[in-house]
């Protein structure tokens, strides 16, 4: 280690070299598909959801590509949203800083009978345990199973 050297009746100053903002924690989030799609998408709700995904540290199921691929082709096909509207969408969907995770199948199925879920929001779920980070939903039941699975000893104060 290299001591700076001090003159006679000098103190030592003391410097701090700060990060920039890109380096600070942001904090975690698993982020289910019906909130990454309608940021992407334009869905209800957007606002919202391109708020609270901003400057968070994103996790999710490896199925989450799929997921968005399919609201893609649904938007597509149902909604007749152009070709090129949503490979713009998909294109913006991959820049994403997202982390995706295996998650285990037999802790996935456990939380669907319980919660009487699909295999795939369960998934979300357990990947909100496994990383003890907030679930991001707008589907209902996966926000109450989550309420009650997550936070079942606390009182939950939803946005306003």
């Amino acid at each position: 280690m290299r001591r700076a050297r001090l003159s006679a009746g000098t103190s030592p100053r003391l410097h701090v070299a700060e990060p920039g903002a890109a380096y600070l924690h942001r904090p975690p989030l698993v982020a289910d598909a019906s909130v990454i799609a309608a940021a992407l998408f334009g869905e209800g709700g957007r606002d919202e959801a391109a708020a609270l995904l901003h400057g968070r540290e994103l996790h999710a199921p490896h199925l989450l590509d799929y997921e968005i691929a399919s609201v893609g082709l649904k938007k597509q096909g149902r909604e007749g949203v152009s070709a090129a509207a949503i490979a713009t969408a998909l294109q913006a969907y991959a820049r994403l800083p997202i982390e995706r995770h295996a998650v285990d199948a037999a802790a996935i199925a456990a939380l669907a009978a319980r919660y009487e879920l699909t295999a795939y929001d369960a998934a979300y779920l357990c990947l909100a345990e496994q990383l003890m980070a907030p679930l991001a939903t707008l589907d209902a039941k996966l926000a109450a199973a989550a309420r009650a699975y997550l936070m079942p000893d606390r009182e939950v104060h939803e946005p306003s």
